[in-house]
Parts: structure tokens; sequence; C-alpha cells
């Protein structure tokens, strides 16, 4: 079976990491964290063969959703966020989207629930919740490719600030602790700021944990 390939775009004010992945050979694609300009960002796939399949949100704050309607609307993908998350995607006062001056609200079509599984463009995909960083906070672990993409979870070396709505430091340390940290050492982790990292690099220089 063709290895699953992984890309990155960043993009907006805060610099977010939106990724897509695929099959190799594949156009098939699903995105995670559109952060900005979704008319750009299909059209950036499109150009490159890509259709996007479905959208995953790993949380709510502005910086990782803004891109989001324009790139469902132009793809007809369906969106993918934890349950716990509901809430938050659709306040632009809690996902601090109106103190930004663009206030935006979104609603999954799709709520998942700790440790589901879906399968799209012959991906497997796992959600794993990891609140802290806001309540409904989640990573999605990709175990056949060893991916896992984290949003602002943890980071290389850092972990995801806590003073904005939902936040908290205690309930995000334990969060990687109890679910990211008992994961494969040779995971390969992509935060939502930032270069990549693995679990193994978290667990020995991460100063946080």
């Amino acid at each position: 079976m063709p290895d699953i390939k992984i890309g990155k775009i960043t993009l907006g004010m805060a610099m977010t990491n939106t990724y897509f992945v695929y099959r190799e050979g594949i156009k098939d694609c699903i995105v995670f964290d559109p952060a900005d300009k979704g008319e750009w960002l299909f059209q950036k796939l499109s150009d490159n063969g890509f259709e996007v399949k479905a959208i995953f949100l790993t949380h709510g704050h502005f910086d990782h959703i803004w891109g989001v309607e324009e790139l469902a609307k132009l793809s007809g993908a369906e969106v993918y966020a934890a349950k716990e998350e509901e809430k938050l995607l659709s306040d632009p006062k809690m996902n601090v989207s109106a103190s930004c001056g663009r206030p935006c609200s979104v609603n999954p079509g799709h709520l998942l629930k700790d440790g589901e599984e879906v399968r799209i463009a012959d991906i497997t995909i796992r959600m794993i919740e990891t609140p802290g960083h806001t309540g409904g906070s989640c990573c999605f672990y990709l175990e056949e490719a060893g991916f896992l993409i984290a949003g602002d979870t943890i980071f290389c070396e850092s972990v995801g600030r806590t003073d904005l709505p939902t936040g908290s430091m205690s309930t995000l340390i334990r969060s990687i602790n109890e679910k990211l940290m008992t994961l494969p050492d040779e995971t390969r982790v992509y935060p939502g700021h930032g270069e990549a990292t693995t679990i193994a690099h978290e667990r020995e220089y991460n100063p946080f944990l």
C-alpha cells in the first residue's frame, strides 16, 4: 500500500500550520486546521491536483478555523472536531475571533468522541482527547504513518498556552503525559506552530513534562 505523506502550509497572523495528508500517488487529501484564506488554500491544493475530502480541527481558536468556511464550501468536504469543543467553535467570543476583528464560528458536521476512528481517503485517523489548551482540544493520530497532528497541545520543547477561555495548564500537562507520552517514541509530532518533533525528543527535552 502506498505510503502516507504530509504537507504543511503556514498561514495567517499567528503563523499557524495547516497540514494536508494523502497517500503517495493518490490525490484525495485530508486537511487539518485550515488556518486562513480558505479560497486560496482550496485553489493551491487544486492547482496541485489535490481533492479535499475532509477537514479536521484540533481545536476552535480563531487562528485554526478562519479558513474552514470557504474551504468547506468550495470543496464540499465535511468538518470533523471533538465533541467537547462544539461550544467554543460556535462562539466568536470564546474562540477569540471576535476580539481579533473577524468573528467566526464553525458548526462541524461530525463530532468525535475520544478514541473514535474515521477512515477517509484510505487513511485511518484516531481522535485523541487532549484537553488543556482548550477544554475540547484534541490530537489526531495516524498510526499507520506514525504521525500525530497535535494542534496547540504540544510544541517542540514547549506546550500550548492556557490563558484563553477553557484553558488549564494542569489539565494540559496531564493530557500530554497520559495520552501522548504513551505513543511510540518514533511518532512524528506535527504541531500547530513551529517545527515538527518526536515523542522521544519531547519525553527527554520538554521542560514542561
